[in-house]
């Protein structure tokens, strides 16, 4: 804010408080300075409370007590109570300040009140405010006449209260308007009614307040309030204030002249108690209905909002799904069907329905060797009964599709309460093409490896006969020399065919997974792997087996796993080392068995942890390490093909060596006893 308009602001509330001012002095009814009503008390609040700041609310504190003090001297109050008068304003002020800014302080195009909660503090506020205002004050008063009244007190605590409550919440909120419509609000405000309704209710509360106060004696006061609710519930709280304004301006104006209802009381005191208790009642019942229709009225929008952002999120839900190639089912406890989009009616065929069936029959599922699927085999039962299945192959095979569709099942519980309560989601993948593809590339696979190790086994004889032949004949160097490459080549080639068998079978071959004892298998390669034979040169491997879990796996594809990081771990040893290589396990918090296998070799080159699981991929390839680099992908493809993962990274006890640690489903032993130590 520039100074000038700081100037401008400043005086704008000193004229206004010196009207209010003003107006309160013509209701005064006795000389202990008791006013009917105190508008002053109400621009008093307005203006300290839209301080934009500190440094500016001390100007405005200022301006306040010259503005308060120049009123009392021009009234011919001694210099004393002025003093007192003043003080007890500014203290006023300050209160209310320091309470109404802690919860709320309104900026131009701000909304003063957003909810109940925002009234409760402006009240508490103003009550607390005219407290400390109602006791100086009086207190004051007393010291200079020598006598003290109660009924004074109560008096001056009533109008201060009023005061702030009709004019400062009509201040508050023409404030706001008038400073713009800010988005916060315009969404919270409720709507302003037609202007054709507003001005009938103007004009009707104008002429039924002249009637009922304008008649002596006659007690209607209280059938005015049915403007107030008017005006709450079908205009904005920008006119409920103005419209509570124009109403109390009325009610004082005849009580004043000693007519209407409110005018029958006997005394001043009692007179300005009932005139401030009606107007102030007027006021707050008008502010509470308003904001609790405001209140209502933004939930309602927020409650319309948040369906219709479901329901558009629900309907996106139902086109993805529907759109999937993969089938979707959800299923209940009682085999209702939650869920399920079209592509898995499609898989399973002209048996589905709205219930999904125990009986394996029904849709015609079997096992890929053609045993047929036991009932407690279905993947949704198992998912029910808090069982994971991953990538179960099933074979679904009804009179809609006579020659069968081969599907990946995934089945998952969604839910950890109660049975009762337990939901599975069910995904299903049509896998027909793939499985075909598999066993005609695994029979593809057979043929050729078949027809390259025979002439390869041919090649081997008859480098071995040459080889006898030219033992006789010492005198031909050069064709001993080519024998060796020869039986070199077809060395490495059978490797290779070896390993490309090995990476078809890991890929493709049908698990049949049990729990195997990890220890036993674990003794018997290192067992093999330390009996060196005769003569050798190189130094025996030095195997520790730390604790292994019992894990649920294929027991050939996990010997080939093992066999294959562990016989990674010999081959790359450093020239100057004896090999040490240690294994252990140990379980995961998902129900894994986590699998370690360190050693103090070579270890990996930087940035090539990831990339040693590609194929073909070689990271010592200069070093002069022998290898076709399928290894490592087919310890990969063995451990995926059991749901678990497979990662490398450096030894941590030993500056060259490198770990490997992959995770695959524990025993079910294991699992049971997880479960039992669980609950």
């Amino acid at each position: 804010m520039t100074p000038a308009a700081m100037v401008r602001r400043v005086a704008g509330f000193a004229c206004l408080y010196l009207g209010a001012q003003w107006v309160g002095r013509l209701t005064l009814m006795d000389a202990d300075h008791l006013s009917l009503i105190w508008p002053a008390a109400g621009v008093m609040a307005v203006w300290v409370a839209t301080s934009p700041d500190a440094r500016r609310l001390r100007t405005d504190l200022v301006a306040l007590a010259v503005t308060s003090a120049a009123v009392n001297l021009a009234a011919g109050d001694p210099v004393p109570l002025v003093a007192a008068f003043t003080a007890t304003t500014v203290i006023q002020a300050l209160v209310f300040a320091r309470l109404w800014g802690r919860s709320h302080r309104p900026a131009a195009g701000g909304e003063p009140f957003t909810g109940l909660a925002d009234l409760r503090s402006f009240v508490l506020a103003a009550a607390v405010a005219g407290a400390c205002g109602a006791v100086l004050g009086t207190a004051a008063a007393w010291l200079q006449a020598g006598s003290w009244s109660w009924p004074a007190t109560a008096v001056w605590l009533a109008r201060d209260l009023v005061g702030v409550v009709v004019v400062g919440s009509a201040g508050l909120s023409l404030y706001g308007a008038l400073g713009g419509r800010s988005a916060r609000r315009a969404r919270a405000a409720p709507g302003a009614g037609p202007p054709a309704e507003r001005a009938a209710l103007v004009a009707g509360a104008v002429a039924a307040y002249c009637a009922v106060f304008g008649t002596q004696g006659v007690p209607l006061a209280f059938s005015l309030m049915t403007f107030t609710v008017w005006a709450a519930m079908r205009c904005g709280l920008t006119f409920v204030t103005l419209h509570s304004l124009l109403v109390s301006a009325i009610a004082v104006g005849f009580t004043m002249r000693g007519e209407g209802p409110l005018a029958v009381m006997e005394g001043p005191a009692a007179r300005a108690l009932v005139v401030q208790t009606f107007i102030g009642l007027v006021t707050l019942v008008g502010l509470a209905l308003s904001l609790t229709r405001a209140e209502r009225e933004t939930l309602t929008r927020r409650a319309t909002t948040a369906q219709q952002e479901a329901c558009a999120q629900a309907r996106l839900l139902s086109t993805i799904l529907d759109s999937m190639a993969e089938g979707v089912i959800v299923v209940d406890s009682r085999d209702r069907m939650v869920l399920g989009n079209s592509a898995a009616h499609r898989l399973l065929g002209a048996g589905h329905g709205s219930t999904i069936a125990r009986d394996p029959g029904h849709y015609g599922l079997f096992h890929p060797d053609g045993r047929p699927l036991a009932a407690e085999e279905l993947p949704h039962v198992r998912a029910l009964a808090g069982q994971h299945v991953q990538d179960m192959d099933v074979v679904v095979n009804d009179r809609s599709v006579p020659e069968g569709v081969t599907v990946s099942v995934n089945a998952t519980p969604i839910s950890d309460g109660d049975p009762p309560d337990r939901r599975a989601v069910v995904v299903l993948r049509d896998v027909t093409g793939d499985r075909r593809h598999r066993d005609e590339l695994a029979a593809f696979a057979g043929v050729v490896a078949h027809d390259l190790i025979n002439p390869l086994t041919t090649i081997d004889g008859w480098a071995d006969r040459v080889n006898d032949v030219a033992a006789r004949h010492p005198a031909q160097p050069d064709i001993a020399d080519g024998l060796v490459r020869i039986r070199r080549a077809a060395l490495r080639m059978r490797h290779l065919i070896n390993d490309l068998l090995a990476y078809t079978t890991a890929r493709d071959a049908s698990l049949a997974p049990r729990d195997v004892r990890l220890r036993d298998l674990v003794t018997e390669i290192i067992t093999a792997r330390a009996d060196t034979p005769a003569g050798d040169a190189r130094p025996r491997p030095r195997f520790t087996v730390g604790d292994l879990q019992d894990v649920h796996a294929d027991p050939v594809l996990l010997r080939q796993l093992v066999e294959n990081l562990v016989g990674n771990a010999l081959k790359y040893t450093r020239p100057d080392a004896v090999p040490h290589i240690a294994i252990r396990s140990a379980r995961t918090a998902d129900g894994l068995v986590r699998v370690e296998i360190c050693d103090n070799g070579v270890g990996i080159p930087p940035g090539q942890h990831e990339a040693i699981f590609g194929n073909f991929h070689r990271a010592h390839r200069a070093a002069g390490y022998a290898g076709t680099g399928l290894g490592l992908t087919i310890c990969k493809r063995i451990v995926e093909r059991h749901g678990g993962t497979i990662t490398a990274r450096d030894n941590p006890a030993d500056a060259h060596g490198a770990c490997f640690a992959f995770t695959l489903p524990a025993a079910s032993r294991v699992r049971d006893e997880a479960v039992a130590m669980s609950a």
